[in-house]
């Protein structure tokens, strides 16, 4: 059974341990279900620490592009575990735990356009820790049972099912859904993927609550 961390306090002083007692560089896994809250987590710690200590390497930067998977009759599903260049993120994943002595750059994936960008972001040789967060890192089906052993820790942030739906269709609404297109995709394609997310939740190291 994970452990609890409980408030952020207990999550700034977490990572303080980890980095007080890792020599060396830490990758931190935070996984969730659509709209727990994974991004405003990984914000919240790199707000309370040193600047150029950390770098969040989110896994949406891996989505596959929208003509890939419109040639692959996938676009409507846009998010499920087989829309993602799992390949991708694990070899990154790999560089960034062998070799801490070069620039690695990264996608970086932005809803406005739904896209992302190569080359976007940069994991630098003084960054010390970095916050990877997704939603399928915990699953053990391969490729994406590969990933676990790559990470010093992993976090699942545990959210009440009520406000987490909330706030996915505001943030769908925020990016120009209608209410009701934003509610059925909440329901609908993000539901069964936080479904599956979820089977794998006891195979984190903690649970966050906040």
């Amino acid at each position: 059974m994970p452990q609890v961390i409980s408030g952020l306090d207990q999550v700034v002083n977490r990572v303080n341990t980890l980095l007080k007692n890792n020599q060396n560089r830490i990758i931190l896994a935070i996984v969730g279900k659509p709209g727990a809250g994974k991004s405003t987590l990984s914000g919240h710690i790199m707000e309370n620490l040193e600047q150029d200590t950390a770098v969040v390497v989110p896994m949406d930067g891996f989505h596959l592009s929208n003509q890939q998977l419109d040639q692959l009759k996938r676009r409507d599903r846009k998010g499920a575990i087989d829309t993602f260049d799992v390949i991708g993120y694990l070899s990154l994943l790999e560089r960034i735990k062998t070799n801490q002595d070069s620039e690695l750059y990264f996608p970086i994936f932005y809803r406005e356009i739904e896209e992302s960008f190569a080359a976007a972001g940069v994991v630098k040789p003084k960054h010390k820790l970095v916050i990877t967060e997704g939603n399928y890192l915990l699953n053990s089906i391969d490729p994406w049972g590969k990933l676990k052993s790559l990470f010093t820790e992993t976090w699942y942030v545990d959210l009440p099912e009520e406000i987490r739906l909330d706030r996915l269709i505001k943030r769908h609404q925020s990016f120009g859904r209608s209410l009701k297109d934003a509610t059925d995709w909440a329901k609908g394609t993000d539901q069964r993927n936080a479904d599956l997310i979820g089977e794998f939740a006891e195979k984190a190291d903690f649970f966050v609550q906040i």
